[in-house]
């Protein structure tokens, strides 16, 4: 599409915020537009997901929350146009032209999602019978998890010759039966520290939590865009992909993780079932399992060379997961030591 044509495709759109478009560039699902009242980002989104978008960005306004792009009504008061089965609404376009290094980046970054999760905070009433039901469920897939792991090593073992990625992954599989354990464990304790309660703690959580999701205005003040996946949920749902991601490297001791996320409870601390949880699915291994099973049920031949990198990497990302959780467990009960002495000598 040529400029001419992108201009008379988005002009309709426009006009209900009687703004005139000079110019567009096109970014996909975003359209740059320099206009006779500015500069301005136009972002198209699926009609079915408006309508809680919108709320979600209302209500956090109204709590005070206001490191969100604004976006821009239009002349009859409407947040967002319904055109050509698409749904488009208007924002400020942000320069995002500020020059930090990345940690800084992150600890802005963490900093705000705090106060996003501080704000919307609120206590909803559970179903028991949901909440024993989830559980069973989730026990039962971890077991069968562990039968499959367990299965496909013996498998493994009773053969003269093993293919390269089956040697690879008997040597890994300790280390992957523990971390399932581990996360069962954990699992079970939030378990039992939850299955009499009547209230559980909800935010409005992100729901695309990415840096490139956080962008600065022209005063270095950072704002969260891409809210079209936001909805209340538990607080873990923005921490554990992006944390995830941020351990899927080669093999080290990431400290600077855990920085991130102690950051982040300076500002909204997790409750002690609201950590059980998230230890309990940082440490799943689901990623190795789950390239152990598409080695399992893939038809001869293989590519084992590919294979073999896929798995490599996978355990990579269980060991800085596994250094990570042990690490924040240390600290917690570092923490539970020193607030247990402090009390005793006040005794």
């Amino acid at each position: 599409m040529n400029d001419s044509n992108r201009l008379e495709a988005i002009a309709p759109i426009l006009k209900n915020y009687l703004v005139e478009p000079y110019f567009v560039e096109d970014n996909g699902i975003v359209q740059k537009v320099y206009s006779n009242k500015g500069t301005f980002a136009l972002k198209k989104i699926d009609p079915t997901i408006g309508t809680d978008f919108v709320r979600h960005v209302h209500l956090l306004y109204q709590k005070g929350f206001n490191r969100i792009v604004p976006i821009y009504p239009t002349m009859d008061g409407r947040y967002a146009v319904l055109y050509d089965n698409n749904l488009y609404y208007l924002m400020p376009w942000m320069p995002n032209d500020q020059k930090e290094d990345r940690e800084h980046k992150n600890q802005q970054l963490f900093r705000e999602l705090a106060r996003l999760h501080t704000l919307s905070a609120k206590e909803i009433t559970v179903n028991n019978e949901e909440r024993t039901e989830h559980y069973e469920k989730t026990i039962q897939q971890l077991e069968k998890q562990q039968e499959f792991l367990d299965g496909f090593a013996d498998e493994c073992e009773r053969k003269t010759y093993m293919s390269p990625f089956e040697l690879l992954y008997c040597l890994y599989y300790n280390e992957i039966s523990q971390a399932l354990k581990f996360s069962k464990t954990k699992f079970e304790e939030w378990y039992e520290s939850t299955k009499e309660a009547e209230k559980a703690r909800m935010v409005i959580t992100h729901g695309k939590l990415s840096s490139e999701h956080f962008l600065y205005d022209d005063r270095g003040y950072g704002f969260f865009i891409n809210f079209e996946n936001a909805r209340y949920g538990s607080p873990i749902h923005d921490l554990l992909p992006y944390i995830s991601r941020a351990l899927d490297t080669n093999p080290k001791r990431n400290d600077t993780t855990i920085e991130w996320m102690y950051h982040y409870f300076k500002y909204f601390p997790f409750k002690e079932d609201e950590k059980l949880l998230f230890y309990s699915y940082l440490a799943l291994p689901i990623p190795i399992i789950k390239t152990t099973e598409k080695y399992y049920r893939k038809q001869s031949p293989k590519n084992e060379l590919k294979f073999v990198r896929q798995l490599q990497h996978r355990y990579w990302h269980l060991k800085n997961s596994e250094y990570t959780v042990m690490r924040m467990t240390e600290i917690e009960a570092q923490q539970r030591q020193t607030k247990e002495g402090a009390q005793q000598q006040l005794d």
